[in-house]
């Protein structure tokens, strides 16, 4: 049929073609995976370095593993297995059984009576399928279908996924459009044998979807295994690997990821140091250096240093303070900082009418809504105050620590609001030094598709290079503090500077090596 010729045509490259030779893989010593699992969630030990230079802009690429193979080959225990051994974080797992096409009432009757052909081409999804894994490659978030094998619909639901070093994208078709392949970095068909996956889809239909026997084995002799046979198994010539015998073959996974580990180490040893956004000695030297006769940008508004908040920064920025004194004076300053912050947000005239029965002509806040992001720990004293003036105000929160071996910030944790992207946001952090951290939480803000200029970047003491690093990188970023001095020393720590004010307002001990760019970092 035509549809047939035309799914055919979507396979590449015809029989014959060559493919470039193999790299050679080297050895990866194992270690413990960096993570910690609850009976809820995991949670990784190790953070999400960089993926963006000292512009902002991203400078590298998560690595894109295909999987693909019949249906009931293993794909998804493959998947795992490779996951658990490559010991990195932030990998993600993406099934092309979330991509089936919404169906019509009659394609509907059809699969409730096993008369759809699930296992074709036209099936699936691709163009929303390659959307998504662009937007995930380039780092961005993306909502993920999900789709209910029971009633074969998707569910209102959808699910979000972000922040991938690895993407591992699995399913029967996951070789079969062109525009698709071009996105895999590393193709590998599970290939498995026909009855072993006969007895799997039977064990998991039945159990696991609600099928009958009947139907199962009569859906299997219609369309699973002519469509493997027309559209799956031919694309196992594309593959740069071949698993026989699927999870059982553990030499093959252990060659897999000694060769995902060797391709991130190519990329990571081929980033320059100009390419990296680090915050190690040296470059955290050369952006103190950068801008020290530049004038401070016009995104930056500073709160007018009037006596009363003179006289509280004197007493914050006393090392004699009571914490009690610290903590009271603190959240002074913090609530003024949010209330200069929000008569910076675009307002609209409007008209009301008063109790007298006159008209009153005043203004309205003109967006959707406000979020609050704080960066923890420190940037979490920042919440009462907003939620203070700000009515049913959200909040999310991002947790980033510093790397003690490379020296770059890691990005441990997030939890954002859905739809954020339509929100002014106020991000909030208590003291920037030379920007890394303000910068890696708006850029993950940025990947969540909040527009630039709707970012405000809120904190109670600001380092001139902190103000320039934020600046240079997102010029469209209101940057908004209450004072701004102009030196940090060798450490980063601000000069003349708070302490670290993390320590300060919880009445912990600071580390040695803190720094104020991140001075709850260590948390």
């Amino acid at each position: 049929s035509n549809s047939s010729a035309e799914s055919l045509d979507r396979l590449y490259p015809t029989v014959g073609s060559t493919k470039p030779p193999r790299k050679r893989t080297t050895s990866q010593c194992k270690s413990e995976p960096p993570l910690l699992r609850t009976s809820k969630r995991t949670i990784y030990t190790a953070g999400r370095p960089p993926w963006y230079n000292e512009h902002g802009t991203q400078s590298k690429e998560a690595f894109v593993i295909g999987l693909g193979g019949g249906s009931a080959s293993g794909k998804t225990t493959v998947a795992t297995m490779i996951i658990e051994a490559l010991d990195v974080p932030w990998v993600v797992l993406l099934s092309m059984d979330s991509f089936y096409k919404v169906l019509t009432k009659q394609q509907q009757e059809q699969a409730a009576s096993n008369d759809f052909n699930f296992d074709h081409p036209d099936a699936f999804d691709f163009d929303l399928i390659i959307a998504t894994l662009k937007k995930l490659k380039q780092g961005k978030s993306v909502k993920i279908p999900i789709y209910d094998f029971t009633t074969h619909s998707r569910k209102k639901e959808w699910k979000t996924l972000y922040g991938a070093n690895v993407i591992i994208f699995e399913g029967i078709m996951a070789f079969a459009d062109k525009e698709l392949l071009k996105l895999l970095d590393l193709k590998i068909f599970v290939d498995t044998d026909s009855d072993i996956r006969l007895v799997r889809r039977l064990r998991r239909d039945i159990s696991e979807r609600g099928r009958d026997i009947e139907g199962v084995i009569k859906q299997y002799n219609k369309f699973v295994k002519p469509a493997f046979d027309q559209y799956i198994q031919p694309t196992m010539r594309l593959a740069d690997i071949v698993v026989p015998r699927g999870s059982g073959n553990t030499v093959a996974i252990d060659l897999i990821v000694q060769h995902v580990h060797s391709q991130l180490e190519e990329v990571r040893a081929a980033r320059s140091l100009g390419d990296l956004l680090t915050v190690c000695l040296v470059f955290r030297a050369a952006l103190a250096s950068a801008h020290q006769c530049h004038p401070l940008p016009q995104t930056l508004s500073v709160l007018k240093s009037t006596p009363q908040v003179r006289g509280m920064h004197t007493i914050i920025r006393n090392k004699e303070t009571s914490r009690d004194e610290f903590i009271f004076y603190s959240k002074r300053l913090m609530r003024l900082l949010i209330e200069h912050a929000l008569s910076l947000l675009p307002f609209q005239s409007c008209t009301v009418q008063t109790p007298q029965g006159h008209d009153y002509e005043g203004r309205t806040y003109s967006g959707k809504q406000i979020t609050g992001v704080s960066i923890l720990r420190a940037g979490e004293t920042m919440e009462p105050a907003l939620r203070a003036v700000c009515k049913d105000v959200r909040i999310g929160t991002i947790l980033i620590q510093t790397n003690c071996n490379t020296g770059e910030p890691e990005l441990h944790y997030l939890r954002l609001p859905k739809d954020i992207s339509e929100d002014h946001v106020i991000l909030m952090d208590c003291t920037v030094s030379t920007g890394a951290a303000a910068m890696m939480a708006v850029r993950v803000l940025l990947d969540h598709d909040v527009p630039e200029d709707k970012i405000f970047l809120l904190s109670l003491l600001m380092a001139e290079m902190g103000v320039h690093s934020v600046a240079y990188a997102f010029p469209r970023v209101k940057i908004i503090t209450t004072a701004v001095d102009k030196k940090v020393n060798d450490l980063f720590r601000i000069i003349p500077g708070i302490g670290n004010f993390g320590d300060r307002y919880f009445g912990t001990d600071a580390p040695p090596d803190w720094s104020d760019d991140e001075d709850a970092l260590s948390t």
